[in-house]
């Protein structure tokens, strides 16, 4: 059975409200949590994006017994890798044991706030040096380390959750889904493509969790969802290549002004049928992931969708 997801979207509700949906989707029996991690939204309308480790903070405390994740951090410009072992292994002792550490190699429009962004070839060469480093700080050793990108000439992370915080690593393709299978327990990916879980099984990482994402917009009328997802999750075709690079929301309001609403809605489940959700969750079950978050496009509309995900959406998930 796939273990069901929830995403707490933090560029688009506040805070405050991102632990309540916590909270109720607990209540409403989602397997796992899922936190996006930046420090702008894509476009404005959105209008949030908090700390995310402020949040995951609150989240381990206020529940108890779904699984956790960071959907996904970059540790290679805002944060220095050796931080992000500390933060995470907090969380792992805060969660009782239930986080696991999504990394991803980032994007231009979170990472530049701390400098210039830099070219694919070196922004994955800084990844896998990360991975050198995050891993051995989990497994509780005293680290030191010197390569071409980060030093640390000496870190040790004192309190960690009694088993390491596992780690999870997003994958695009055979590069990616090779480092995932080395360094990481588990792989991600936002697209429902079963050749990345073949690259990632070949690699070594057969057996292991693979998680998934998939945004939908639940509502009663159909017209004002695509209106919804238009307005805030046009980007969401543009493809990792172009959303990488993009410098911020003025910039990915401009590669989007010409993304009509049944360009978006052609991709993004709209409206009350609950046929037409679980067929779009279903196509990350066929393509071989094992845990599948959900997306729910617009914050005002989550206490409604949990609502009619624990009565009607969750039943049906279930039996996939």
């Amino acid at each position: 059975m796939v273990n069901v997801g929830y995403t707490l979207m933090c560029e688009q509700a506040g805070p405050k409200e991102l632990v309540d949906h916590a909270i109720r989707a607990e209540a409403a029996g989602f397997d796992h949590l899922v936190m996006s991690d930046h420090y702008y939204p894509w476009l404005e309308s959105q209008g949030h994006s908090p700390y995310a480790w402020s949040v995951l903070g609150a989240v381990a405390h206020a529940t108890s017994r779904p699984e956790l994740l960071s959907f996904v951090t970059c540790p290679i410009r805002r944060y220095h890798p050796a931080v992000v072992a500390q933060k995470a292994s907090t969380i792992g002792v805060l969660s009782d044991g239930r986080f696991t550490l999504g990394l991803g190699a980032g994007e231009n429009l979170n990472e530049h706030v701390v400098g210039g962004w830099p070219h694919v070839q070196q922004r994955h060469e800084m990844f896998e040096e990360a991975l050198q480093i995050i891993r051995p700080l989990l497994n509780g050793e005293t680290l030191t380390f010197s390569g071409n990108h980060f030093d640390v000439p000496d870190a040790y992370v004192w309190d960690r959750p009694e088993r390491p915080v596992p780690m999870a690593v997003a994958a695009s393709g055979r590069q990616s889904a090779t480092l995932a299978a080395e360094y990481a327990d588990a792989m991600i990916a936002t697209d429902p493509l079963s050749h990345l879980v073949d690259m990632y099984d070949e690699a070594g990482g057969a057996g292991r969790p693979r998680y998934g994402q998939v945004a939908i917009c639940y509502g009663p009328d159909e017209a004002e969802c695509r209106k919804i997802v238009h307005d805030q999750f046009r980007w969401f075709g543009m493809g990792w290549k172009v959303n990488a690079d993009l410098p911020g929301p003025d910039a990915f309001a401009a590669a989007t002004q010409f993304v009509r609403e049944e360009d978006v809605a052609e991709g993004i489940s709209c409206g009350p049928d609950v046929d037409r959700h679980v067929e779009a969750f279903k196509k990350f079950v066929d393509a071989g992931f094992t845990h599948v978050a959900l997306v729910q496009v617009g914050g005002e509309s989550q206490p409604m969708f949990l609502d009619w995900a624990q009565e009607e959406l969750l039943p049906r998930l279930r039996e996939l």
